[in-house]
């Protein structure tokens, strides 16, 4: 059984199935693989974005319960994903409906990753986040300042 390009060279797939789509040739596309890519696509979107709100979530737990640790390092790291967020959610607004669902996902991994980084037990931080979205994504809120 011989390969489809798809399985022997993606990137050369993409690009001969950009050109084919910018050709309107539609019935020479592979169209279930490029279903799965665009499908793909979307998934990692989702995935960049729970991360990073994992991130600025670690940041903030570690800012409130950890104030004699304040760095500029911690405060760039949360200008800094706090814009990247914005960024991502301005080039995908549909993922902005499942900021609640993300969130929640987000912060178990972020109240484990801040009680390993500070040497706090998991229990020392609220077991939900206390954090509003707005909260979250406005560039002048930082907890206890």
């Amino acid at each position: 059984m011989q390969q489809s390009l798809y399985d022997q060279d993606l990137y050369g797939w993409a690009t001969q199935t950009a050109r084919l789509v910018r050709e309107r040739r539609f019935s020479e596309i592979d169209a279930i693989n490029l279903a799965e890519e665009l499908e793909s696509m979307g998934k990692t979107e989702l995935r960049s974005l729970e991360s990073r709100l994992m991130v600025l979530l670690a940041h903030l737990l570690k800012w409130e319960y950890q104030p004699e640790q304040r760095s500029k390092s911690w405060r760039r790291t949360l200008i800094e994903q706090r814009k990247r967020i914005s960024r991502l959610l301005d080039d995908s607004p549909s993922l902005r409906p499942k900021l609640p669902e993300l969130l929640v996902d987000a912060y178990d991994s972020a109240l484990r990753w801040a009680a390993d980084e500070t040497g706090m037990d998991e229990a020392d931080f609220p077991p939900t986040c206390g954090y509003s979205l707005q909260q979250l994504f406005d560039a002048d809120y930082y907890p206890d300042t």
